[in-house]
C-alpha cells in the first residue's frame, strides 16, 4: 500500500473525520494526475471514516483538469486522465462515508464536478462556477449533474457555459449550502455529529441505497467522447476562443 502524495494534497485524520486540502494553489489546485491519484489513495485506503471534507488551498477550491502540459499530450493521454479523474468522481460519490466539499474562488470543469459529486457542498459568498466540457464535447460528470440539478437546469447550464454565483448555484441545487470560511469549522462539527448517529455499517448503506448507480454508463460516455478523434485539437480550439473574446471584451473597456 502506497502512501497518497503530500506534497499536493494534505491530509488530516481523527475520530472518524478525514479532511483532505488540495495543496496546489500556485495552479489553482488544478487536478494533475498527482492529486488526482492521491484523492483516490486517500479515499481508498481509510477505515472507520464516517465523514470526508474536501476544501482546497488559497483563493481557489479548484480550477478543474490541469492542462498546463497540453502540449505534450496525446488524445491517448488525456483520455487516460479523464478516465482517472472520472474514477475519482466515482471514488466520492460512492463513498461508504458521507463526502463535504468547501467551495471558494474558481470551482471549474472537473472541479465542479469534484463539488456536485459530494454529499454536501458548500459554497463561500466568493465562488463562482464554470462547466465547460461540452464546448470540446466532454461528457465528465453529465449524469451526475443531471441527478442533482435536474435536466431542464443541467441542459441550461451546459449549453451557456456561463458562469453562476454562489446564489445562482444554492438557487438550483448545484450548492447545498452558503457559508463563509469563518463558519466552516462549525458547520464541519455539526456534521460530524449527525454522520455519528447511525453505525458505520448503517451509514454505508444508506449512502449506498440513496446513489442511483451510473459508474459503467459514465464510463462509457467518457470513451465515447473524450476518445473521439481530436480531443486535444477540440481543447486548443477552445481555449483559444476562450481567449480572443476576453481580449475582445478588454478592448471594449479601454
Amino acid at each position: 500500500m502506497t502512501s497518497p502524495d503530500e506534497t499536493v494534497l494534505k491530509i488530516e485524520q481523527a475520530d472518524g473525520l478525514l479532511q483532505l486540502t488540495l495543496n496546489r494553489p500556485d495552479s489553482a489546485n488544478a487536478l494533475n494526475p498527482d492529486l488526482t491519484e492521491a484523492l483516490i489513495q486517500a479515499l481508498t485506503q481509510t477505515s472507520g471514516i464516517r465523514l470526508c471534507v474536501i476544501r482546497g488551498t488559497g483563493r481557489h477550491f479548484c480550477a478543474g483538469f490541469d492542462l498546463s502540459d497540453l502540449q505534450n499530450l496525446s488524445d491517448g493521454d488525456l483520455l487516460w486522465r479523464l478516465l482517472r479523474i472520472e474514477t475519482l468522481l466515482q471514488t466520492i460519490y460512492h463513498s461508504p462515508f458521507a463526502v463535504v466539499a468547501l467551495g471558494q474562488g474558481q470551482i471549474v470543469g472537473a472541479g465542479a464536478d469534484l463539488f456536485a459529486a459530494c454529499w454536501r457542498r458548500v459554497a463561500a459568498s466568493d465562488a463562482r462556477f464554470k462547466m465547460p466540457g461540452w464546448n470540446f464535447e466532454l461528457a465528465l460528470g453529465t449524469r451526475r449533474l443531471t441527478q442533482l440539478i435536474g435536466q431542464d437546469a443541467a441542459r441550461d447550464l451546459l449549453i451557456d457555459t456561463r458562469v453562476l454565483s454562489a446564489d445562482e448555484s444554492l438557487a438550483c441545487g448545484l450548492s447545498s449550502d452558503l457559508a463563509s470560511p469563518q463558519e466552516w469549522p462549525e458547520l464541519i462539527d455539526e456534521l460530524h455529529q449527525r454522520t455519528s448517529t447511525l453505525s458505520l455499517r448503517a451509514l454505508g448503506q444508506m449512502l449506498d441505497l440513496t446513489s442511483r448507480d451510473t459508474r459503467n454508463d459514465d464510463i462509457a460516455a467518457i470513451v465515447k467522447t473524450a476518445g473521439r478523434p481530436g480531443l486535444k485539437a477540440r481543447i486548443i480550439a477552445y481555449r483559444d476562443r476562450v481567449a480572443a473574446t476576453r481580449i475582445s471584451t478588454q478592448t471594449r473597456n479601454d
